[in-house]
């Protein structure tokens, strides 16, 4: 007998249903997230489960009989990616790539094919391009490996199957958004499709204990599309960041069940693909202008390593009622707050000014230690008085005016003298924490307020 078909409205954040449209979702509190999809039903008024699949995790273990002996981590061949994901890939693990069309998301998994190809069976799953497409890409990117198995398919349950058949060392889907559950009447890219076919790939990974990596695209405000749930079945998520028209992207982990969330990799896009930058401080550094006012060095900490951002700052008379603010790679109300500081502690004015700051190749600095490097920027683009260019600052500033201490301010003053700074303006509480071998040439200055902070420029 025929199902019954039936609307239903569904939350594009959280996968709340209900029967009728409403502004507000009632689950999540995201406005204009209800979007309409058709369902079939049975007889009986649901829509049929799926089968179930036989799992050797339906006995329950004493922790202690659990063994890790054969644990492994799959190297990738890219120490960028594998510093990202924690050391490597999991066995049945369940990764989620995101980012901007274009940004090179596609090519890193056959890269990753590439190298590990010579040791294990691959499958690469895509519901977007042919055969002959995924070939001619390879071709550019000079992917031959004899393991690597190519299926065009869009229906989840057949990849599903194929895979409990074949056993794959490793397995990749491009992309979720394509994939879909026949069960389901909807389209594929619906919050339901996302979501149901996101579990079959994830029960399937964990069962057979098989790795696998999704692609998932991105909406026009830069979060992964589909709902909000698809982030917490997988184990890791790694988003893609940077401009496409830029030859350098920016791989950051927002979620790893298997290691850190604040390491990053930095690769360089080429003809031949994504190449890893091994030394992003001397990248992001590369080109500086020479004797230009408004600019400045700045030290963030990536997860365990320190890496130097140039940050510029522009102060100009506004042609406008009121002044313009725009922040590129810093935050914008982290710039207002920073600006209020310098006006009421400092005597350095811009109320009338229009104020500009960007962070040089792309980075995006969400560290407090970038304050003194942002405020001294735009001090001196204010007074058009140049900071030499051996010289870099860190700090978090407070709304009192002081300069409040950071962590790894070691690990930070060793990295500027390694690429060749003389002078280091650091938060005075640090300077006890700071031993270094008299071998490194630098000059470390420790401050306490503001004013200070510029007074150190000319001395």
């Amino acid at each position: 007998m025929a199902g019954k078909v039936k609307s239903l409205y569904v939350c594009s954040e959280c996968g709340y249903e209900t029967a009728k449209w409403l502004g507000k979702c009632p689950s999540c509190g995201e406005w204009n997230t209800l979007n309409e999809e058709i369902r079939e039903t049975t007889k009986s008024g649901v829509v049929k489960p799926e089968k179930r699949m036989s799992s050797s995790y339906s006995k329950p273990l004493r922790i202690n009989e659990i063994s890790t002996d054969d644990e492994q981590r799959y190297f990738t061949g890219s120490k960028e990616l594998d510093r990202v994901l924690g050391g490597g890939i999991v066995k049945g693990s369940l990764v989620l790539l995101g980012g901007d069309p274009g940004i090179g998301k596609s090519t890193i998994l056959l890269q990753i094919c590439n190298h590990l190809g010579r040791m294990l069976k691959i499958l690469y799953i895509s519901g977007e391009e042919s055969r002959r497409q995924i070939k001619l890409r390879a071709m550019r990117l000079n992917v031959d490996s004899d393991n690597l198995y190519v299926l065009t398919e869009t229906d989840v349950e057949v990849a599903a199957e194929y895979i409990r058949s074949e056993k794959p060392d490793l397995v990749m889907i491009d992309s979720i958004q394509t994939m879909n559950f026949t069960e389901l009447s909807s389209s594929p890219g619906s919050v339901t499709q996302v979501r149901e076919c996101t579990n079959i790939l994830m029960r399937t990974a964990k069962t057979l204990d098989i790795p696998v990596i999704i692609v998932g695209h991105v909406n026009k405000d830069g979060a992964i599309a589909g709902p909000k749930v698809l982030e917490h079945i997988v184990d890791a998520v790694l988003y893609f960041e940077g401009d496409k028209q830029m030859s350098y992207r920016i791989l950051r982990a927002v979620k790893n069940r298997y290691g850190s969330t604040n390491e990053i990799g930095v690769f360089s896009m080429g003809d031949r693909g994504l190449s890893e930058v091994e030394n992003p401080s001397l990248m992001l550094l590369s080109g500086r202008p020479k004797n230009v006012s408004g600019t400045c060095v700045a030290c963030v900490m990536e997860g365990s390593r320190p890496i130097l951002a140039e940050i510029q700052g522009l102060a100009t008379t506004t042609g406008f009622g009121n002044p313009r603010r725009m922040s590129t790679g810093f935050d914008y109300n982290r710039m207002s707050l920073l600006l209020a500081v310098l006006e009421k502690r400092a005597g350095f004015y811009f109320a009338n000014l229009d104020t500009y700051i960007n962070v040089v190749g792309g980075l995006r600095l969400d560290e407090p230690a970038a304050d003194l490097a942002v405020s001294m920027a735009l001090v001196s683009s204010l007074k058009d008085i140049v900071i030499p260019d051996d010289m870099l600052a860190f700090g978090e500033i407070g709304l009192a005016g002081e300069i409040r201490s950071v962590s790894h301010a070691e690990e930070r003053v060793k990295e500027a003298a390694r690429l060749g700074f003389k002078k280091c303006i650091v938060p005075k509480h640090n300077l006890d924490s700071i031993k270094l071998s008299k071998d490194l040439n630098i000059n470390v200055i420790g401050v306490s307020t503001v004013r200070e902070a510029f007074g150190a420029i000319c001395s």
